[in-house]
């Protein structure tokens, strides 16, 4: 075993056998800088909104943050590693966010029902059972996605935060009008039958399931700005009519899916990226594309996969995002649940592994957010 950093940022070797669902397309075929690049370096010089201390100021306590300590014994040997909550944690302890409300993500009674609306019966029973297997873990699903003894606690309770953020942003009484859950593994790699690219359960895709069947959203839109196409969820919900999928990625890149011609029954949207662009071409495809989409489709509920991989300097990716375009795709997307849903928006982390950029990222996402609610 090989330990890196401090505390529960382990690093476990796998085996030689591990097999990939994509042979050819591994993520870390696009590992451009290493590990040691992801866990920090300088980066260019970082823009930074003016209105960012005036965001805090306006914020009236209605964003929820929910995360848990156990995300951190979900222990990996890739850039999806325990380290990426710490240095979130960090960041959303400033004085700026003291205005969060911030709840754990449980361990709930229907998390299984709740996981069985999107994923098969067989797809939860192989984690489950790979997860009591004391004897042999950590094991691995293929070469980018395992699981440690941590790992089945971590997983509920990352699909448990969304449900939970669901609840308190459809109950009036609450106070919460949208919510950030920072959880890991990410999930919206996660197809109904099959374990893809650090992603066992597709968080995101259990939530707005949940959504309709729990509070009765009829319409419910995903918009994923991660710079990896959302696979799973796309696959999920792509002959469903009431449910819109649209999506900011870059390709070609892995997963392989992601093409501007896949349009479900016109649900989906897909507006590639190639290496090299940076937030103009980012704003440009959200301002033709998905915006637009989104709007027309006049959602119930808005849910984000926010990842934070599009960041400029990210090893596992090549477009060039920063904190202000991030900042922007908040912004807009807060406008549209103001317009169409009442403010009803749900964000769930996805990607983002150079740490300095994913904290920056992550805590910009979140000042909008407070602002916004």
């Amino acid at each position: 075993m090989e330990s890196v950093g401090e505390g529960k940022d382990v690093l476990l070797k796998p085996p030689k056998e591990a097999s990939l669902p994509f042979p050819s397309m591994s993520r870390r075929v696009f590992v451009k800088l290493g590990m040691a690049a992801v866990a920090g370096g300088p980066l260019p010089a970082q823009v930074s909104t003016d209105s960012a201390g005036a965001m805090s100021a306006q914020s009236q306590g209605s964003t929820l943050l929910v995360t848990h300590e156990a995300f951190l014994d979900h222990l990996t040997n890739t850039p999806e590693r325990p380290a990426r909550m710490k240095v979130i944690d960090a960041a959303l302890s400033d004085q700026a966010f003291s205005a969060l409300r911030r709840e754990s993500a449980p361990l709930r009674d229907d998390i299984e029902a709740a996981i069985l609306r999107v994923h098969s019966a067989e797809h939860l029973n192989r984690i489950a059972a790979a997860a009591a297997d004391m004897e042999h873990l950590p094991y691995f699903f293929d070469r980018d996605t395992m699981i440690s003894a941590g790992s089945w606690e971590a997983v509920r309770r990352a699909a448990g935060g969304g449900l939970l953020a669901v609840d308190r942003v459809m109950d009036s009484m609450s106070g919460i009008a949208n919510a950030f859950c920072q959880v890991r593994p990410p999930g919206h790699h996660a197809e109904r039958d099959r374990i893809v690219g650090f992603c066992l359960f597709d968080n995101i895709a259990i939530a707005a399931a949940y959504a309709r069947a729990k509070h009765g959203v009829e319409r419910v839109a995903i918009v994923d700005f991660d710079v990896h196409h959302g696979n799973g969820t796309q696959q999920i919900f792509y002959s469903d009519s009431n449910t819109f999928y649209g999506s900011t990625h870059q390709m070609p890149l892995f997963p392989g899916t992601g093409a501007a011609t896949e349009t479900g029954v016109g649900n989906i949207v897909n507006a590639p990226l190639r290496a090299g662009d940076d937030g103009t071409h980012f704003r440009e495809a959200m301002t033709a594309r998905i915006l637009p989409a989104l709007d027309a489709f006049r959602p119930d509920f808005i849910f984000v996969s926010a990842g934070f991989d599009a960041h400029l300097g990210d090893p596992l990716a090549g477009l060039q995002l920063l904190e202000p375009d991030f900042e922007w795709i908040t912004e807009k997307l807060i406008d549209a649940a103001q317009k169409h849903c009442n403010g009803r928006l749900v964000s769930f982390l996805e990607g983002g592994y150079r740490l300095p950029a994913l904290a920056d990222s992550a805590a910009a996402h979140v000042r909008v957010l407070m602002a916004g609610a």
